[in-house]
């Protein structure tokens, strides 16, 4: 015997008006959604955490233009550097920016100059540093704001051979916080989950969490008796490590 339910379902199965549809997905917040047989589309993803890959740096086109006074050699060690003048001799105000620049690079040889011409400069440049810190910040925060994994290990050990390249460095940092310390906040605890920074992290046998927390140590033992204060601003989890 066929039940009342049966019954109608039987009878319904071919009118266009009862069958079963798929539900279309519209828009939340509009009229459409007040409709019959449709469901809300979910939310768009922040993409918050997603890397920015960079775009080819200025530091490329101006290698490739033979502009700087170096050149890649191999003396059957691995490869190096050789300047063609003396770095004390080099504008600082003009090349230390354009290595800066190239901190977006990922690829060889490109990325391999810009670390070591760095180092170099860095540690032959002496008094002549301080005065180009305020140039060097906005390559320092676009190569951050990549939020590539690599990219930002290759910044953080440049940022902390400039803090310590010469006296004063590190406070002549700190108005500079505000621009520089929130990616850095962002990715401080995120020991996990950066896309292929897992993956890096393992092959280079550096974390970016850990990089960064030896980092933001660096900045507030360099940058004087305000450092903390303006750390501690920008990422409100950072833990002194002077005062504990």
């Amino acid at each position: 015997m066929v039940n009342e339910k049966e019954f109608w379902t039987e009878i319904r199965k071919d009118i266009p008006k009862y069958r079963k549809r798929k539900p279309r997905v519209v828009p939340a917040f509009t009229i459409q959604a007040l409709q019959d047989n449709t469901v809300v589309a979910k939310p768009p993803r922040c993409g918050l955490y997603k890397p920015r890959p960079p775009k080819p740096s200025a530091f490329r086109k101006f290698y490739d233009r033979g502009v700087f006074p170096i050149s890649l050699e191999n003396d059957g060690f691995g490869p190096k550097i050789t300047w063609k003048v003396n770095i004390e001799d080099l504008d600082f105000h003009h090349y230390l920016p354009m290595f800066f620049d190239g901190l977006t690079e990922t690829e060889h040889p490109y990325k391999f100059l810009v670390e070591q011409g760095i180092s170099d400069m860095l540690a032959q440049g002496g008094s002549k540093i301080l005065p180009v810190v305020p140039q060097l910040i906005i390559p320092i925060k676009g190569a951050l704001n990549t939020k590539v994994p690599e990219i930002i290990c290759t910044t953080m050990r440049a940022l902390q051979r400039l803090v310590r390249s010469a006296d004063c460095v590190g406070e002549a940092l700190v108005p500079y916080f505000r621009q520089i310390l929130p990616v850095l906040n962002l990715l401080k605890d995120r020991n996990v989950n950066l896309g292929e920074g897992i993956d890096y992290s393992q092959q280079k046998g550096e974390n970016v969490a850990d990089l960064i927390q030896e980092t933001l140590e660096v900045l507030e033992r360099y940058g004087g008796e305000d450092a903390f204060i303006n750390i501690k601003y920008m990422v409100p989890t950072y833990e002194s490590c002077i005062m504990n």
